[in-house]
């Protein structure tokens, strides 16, 4: 199923390219067809008016895969891990589904889709999956259809998909809301131990990831996301995020990640965890939903004379803006 394709001959794949054929893509995206899947997704990220048919198709397949999410600073490895991760999972004979999230300009809103290049290992791979998505100027690490795309993914049979963000800062942290467990990379040299008590990303991680780990410092790196995980507090059988080394870019310390992933799956079986998380999720993608068709009909008021009418009414002192936005919102429910 890799997203490399240009041996498949091409009486297996059809005219997938352009087609908007929803139940024909879903099939052929079920039976590993990775240029349905490229198609599907496509329609997710183009935000096409069969969106909705693409979504109730898929609709049976979701809440199969266990999805894992990898954030952490520009530079810490996140691609290489996600590279290894792959190996790893697919020794245990899972099919994987890669997102990885590359930034885009905010100038020109181009963006070079690079972290496919260091997963090239996986290429000729068909039960591996490797998409890369622009941000498109969305905060948060992700893009607004990265989670429309996971379920893509899960209807193509993926095991696991791994979300891997753009290089985030302490404020971006919108894969813990999209994720089942959401793994926070670090490196030695990164910060100091001010920055590992901070509020932000730090405090969405179910496991923290010290890679690069035969740099010196890491002992100390280590030893401050402990402190720092020491220093919350916990009920009862609360999870205790867990702290493992590694040295990617060697596959070192990839089975202690895969090890701490699975303990967590199991604490959020166990604890019921798993499915609050999911259903959390899911109201965050009917929320997303709602507000984007809310702002469509805000922009075509616009064309109209009501919000000019408002806004005049606002300007002059007429009316306050509190009132106005009732109108409008009483006039949008109309």
């Amino acid at each position: 199923m890799s997203e490399t394709v240009e041996n498949v001959p091409a009486t297996a794949t059809g005219p997938v390219r352009r087609s908007r054929d929803v139940p024909m893509l879903v099939d052929r995206a079920r039976a590993g067809d990775p240029r349905a899947v490229a198609r599907l997704i496509t329609l997710v990220e183009s935000g096409d008016e069969v969106l909705p048919q693409v979504a109730a198709a898929l609709a049976p397949y979701a809440g199969h895969a266990q999805v894992v999410g990898l954030t952490g600073s520009p530079g810490v490895g996140k691609s290489t891990t996600t590279n290894e991760l792959v190996r790893a999972l697919r020794a245990r004979g899972h099919r994987v589904g890669v997102l990885a999230i590359d930034p885009s300009s905010p100038f020109t809103g181009g963006a070079i889709l690079g972290d496919r290049v260091r997963m090239q290992d996986h290429a000729t791979d068909p039960g591996v999956y490797i998409r890369s998505m622009s941000s498109r100027g969305h905060l948060g690490g992700l893009s607004a259809a990265t989670p429309q795309a996971v379920r893509v993914l899960e209807g193509a049979g993926c095991d696991v998909v791994l979300v891997e963000t753009v290089g985030v800062g302490q404020a971006e942290v919108e894969v813990a809301s999209l994720a089942d467990t959401t793994l926070v990379l670090l490196a030695p040299g990164m910060g100091d131990a001010i920055q590992a008590v901070k509020a932000g990303i730090l405090e969405i991680a179910d496991v923290f990831v010290v890679n690069k780990a035969d740099r010196d410092g890491a002992d100390a790196t280590v030893r401050d996301i402990q402190g720092m995980i020491a220093l919350g507090e916990r009920g009862p059988g609360e999870w205790r995020p867990q702290v493992v080394r590694s040295i990617a870019a060697r596959g070192e310390g990839i089975d202690d990640i895969a090890a701490a992933i699975d303990k967590h799956r199991d604490w959020l079986e166990r604890h019921g965890e798993l499915r609050r998380r999911r259903e959390a999720r899911a109201a965050a993608e009917v929320e997303a939903i709602a507000l984007g068709v809310l702002r469509d009909r805000i922009g075509s008021l616009r064309d109209g004379t009501e919000l000019s009418t408002l806004a005049a009414k606002v300007a002059e002192g007429a009316i306050d803006p509190y009132a106005a936005a009732g109108e409008l919102l009483t006039q949008l429910g109309s």
